[in-house]
């Protein structure tokens, strides 16, 4: 019998001892956690005053009606510069099952739109697994249709919008992508992909080998996938718009950032959807952070490797709005 192979990489470490006081008491998604995560990130919900930070952004929402109901989408408009603005259309991470638009990751957003005057339209598609897919992505679509339609009046401009989300919300950033090209929508800038869950099996080697390590470990992928897909997780019948590794053809794609960390589960899939988008001759601008957990400029922000991401990601969308 063949001992699996369980080598992973070192930590960074100035994220070492972080991750484990982090993970202390912390242990990995399952369904019946799902209730407790999503009150964790309801307790962390950023105000208003947050996000606007001393008035570099005004606030508001809009319910767009869409084919499972309405959708909710928050406004985050900057006040500086004259416009139209660039526009990120932020779909929010949470393992499928948790999270919202007001949640700590969108302070990252912000600050990437503050450093580059864009503005920030966020969704609040609806989870699951009372919810399950097509329904958070085609919310997510049909925030991003309305966004396009309604985006001169805003004061921003439809022709550079740029999808981003992590983990959860990276799925759904990919899998929009895919939608506006398949159904002729709205023209995409760019897709920014920050540790996303693209494949559903979950059987790549860091998926496998990092069963229980890391902030979003093989188990808690599981646990997300299948609250999305039921029994469908692993089959045939899942769609790339939900997987977006299981598309066949990466071509005619907006130009993609995308990053993982060395250290976690959903690194190989990352690793593989990059080469596969430079195959069918499209643009990709690929980070493996060495030493690096899911998400862990989030959690570690203060870290050098954390501000050394920020400044990356920010000089990635800086350059993509340049030429344009």
């Amino acid at each position: 019998m063949t001992t699996p192979d369980t080598r992973v990489p070192p930590f960074e470490p100035e994220l070492d001892a972080p991750l484990r006081a982090i993970l202390d008491g912390r242990p990995s998604l399952t369904p019946e956690l799902i209730p407790e995560r999503r009150a964790a990130s309801k307790a962390a919900s950023l105000s208003d005053a947050e996000i606007r930070r001393g008035g570099a952004f005004t606030t508001a929402e809009r319910l767009v009606p869409g084919p499972h109901g309405d959708v909710p989408l928050l406004l985050c408009l900057p006040t500086a510069g004259p416009g139209p603005h660039p526009v990120v259309f932020h779909t929010h991470g949470g393992g499928m099952v948790a999270g919202h638009p007001r949640s700590t990751e969108l302070v990252g957003e912000l600050d990437r739109a503050q450093a580059t005057q864009c503005a920030v339209v966020a969704v609040d598609y609806r989870l699951a697994p009372e919810h399950p897919d097509p329904i958070p992505v085609e919310d997510c679509y049909t925030g991003l249709v309305w966004l396009a339609a309604n985006a001169a009046e805003l004061g921003l401009d439809p022709t550079r919008i740029v999808v981003s989300g992590n983990s959860a919300g990276g799925a759904l950033a990919a899998g929009l992508a895919l939608l506006a090209r398949d159904r002729g929508g709205p023209a995409l800038l760019g897709q920014f992909l920050q540790f996303p869950m693209l494949d559903d099996r979950c059987t790549s080697p860091s998926a496998v080998r990092m069963e229980t390590i890391g902030m979003w470990d093989g188990r808690s992928n599981r646990t997300g996938w299948t609250a999305l897909l039921g029994e469908r997780r692993g089959t045939d019948g899942v769609s790339p718009y939900a997987a977006p590794a299981r598309a066949a053809d990466l071509s005619g794609l907006p130009p993609a950032y995308l990053e993982v960390g060395s250290v976690e589960a959903l690194r190989d899939e990352g690793i593989e959807f990059a080469t596969r988008l430079w195959r069918a001759g499209g643009s990709a601008e690929l980070h493996v952070w060495s030493g690096a957990f899911h998400s862990f400029d989030e959690w570690v922000p203060d870290a050098l490797i954390s501000r050394t991401a920020h400044d990356t990601r920010v000089g990635w969308l800086r350059r993509l709005l340049a030429g344009h």
